[in-house]
């Protein structure tokens, strides 16, 4: 079950034979996410609220996919943004935050998640897009229901709305070095406050972090053990939606009983073949695959005399060790 509080409506103006092509498309991180999650060949239940004409087109294009939605009709305006494509990189043109969710809409979505959620045994919770959209409380509600009744409860936030579905109990976050510094959970771009960053979290009941930190190698906090994802480097076109590529076959390989280190392995050789095509949340099962055994996990060391100070990478296991050490129990 993925939990699409916020979908989005995208517009992007591309170039076909020298004159604009415009596409119109379902969008947003949930929906990025869910894409992925299909491209695994994993069964996927979308969660949304859909409202105002953006909300009935998209809905209408989730329609023609292969996603299963559970559809809230609400009075609250789905958001949608223009993206301008033709000079190679993307340019803002225009975007519609998401409309705050009114009670009835929250928990109408609440009671559909929740029970697909139970039905899935497997929850990825996204993130509202637009903060105001969606109350931290209700991340934080959401996930403590579903991992008191047994669920798997993954998390792809930021800020107070990631701290509040840790105090609910996640077993996974992904969240971004950009995110960390932004919300203010980390006070600089480096190894030592995203460790600590990450660390906090940990504290705070997650049992797995990964940080991903773009062109650089993503961090893994699993346990007490800080790792380094190594993935190889390949020529970016678009970099937008390697992070929901990364956690979705994250989501997808623990819903196929893949041991952690596989899973974070192809999550990042997903995220990794992202940022080579255009389309958002997408890739061939094949090639990620391919590419994860090119994915190795590296041991960051913490350094001196000062506790709280770490270098990596610094391989100090065999494969055969480092595979035992991060084994689920």
């Amino acid at each position: 079950m993925v939990f699409v509080p916020a979908p989005r409506l995208t517009v992007t103006i591309e170039l076909l034979a020298g004159a604009p092509d415009i596409h119109l498309h379902p969008g947003g991180q949930g929906v990025w996410q869910a894409r992925m999650l299909r491209a695994m060949d994993t069964r996927v239940v979308l969660c949304a609220v859909f409202g105002g004409e953006t909300g009935q087109v998209t809905r209408d294009l989730l329609a023609d996919t292969d996603l299963e939605v559970r559809a809230v009709d609400g009075e609250s305006r789905t958001g949608a943004y223009v993206h301008d494509r033709r000079g190679g990189d993307r340019i803002d043109v225009a975007e519609m935050p998401g409309e705050p969710l009114s009670r009835h809409e929250v928990d109408e979505l609440y009671g559909l998640a929740l029970a697909e959620g139970l039905r899935a045994g497997v929850c990825l919770l996204g993130g509202p897009g637009h903060p105001p959209v969606v109350e931290p409380e209700v991340y934080r509600r959401l996930a403590a229901d579903l991992s008191a009744n047994g669920c798997l409860v993954v998390a792809d936030l930021r800020g107070a709305h990631l701290h509040a579905a840790a105090a609910g109990g996640v077993r996974l976050i992904k969240v971004s070095h950009e995110e960390l510094l932004i919300d203010g959970d980390a006070g600089a771009d480096t190894l030592d406050e995203l460790v600590r960053a990450a660390s906090a979290l940990r504290r705070e009941g997650v049992e797995t972090v990964i940080v991903t930190r773009g062109q650089h190698p993503a961090l893994a906090l699993i346990g007490d053990e800080v790792y380094e994802v190594v993935a190889p480097l390949l020529e970016a076109v678009d970099t937008k939606g390697a992070g929901d590529s990364t956690i979705a076959a994250i989501v997808a390989s623990i819903a196929q009983h893949e041991d952690l280190a596989d899973a974070i392995r192809t999550g990042v050789a997903a995220g990794t073949l992202n940022v080579t095509r255009h389309g958002l949340g997408s890739g061939q099962r094949e090639a990620i695959m391919e590419l994860r055994e090119r994915v190795r996990l590296q041991p960051v060391r913490e350094t001196g005399a000062e506790r709280g100070t770490w270098e990596g990478p610094h391989l100090r296991a065999t494969p055969e060790e480092l595979a035992e050490r991060i084994r689920p129990r």
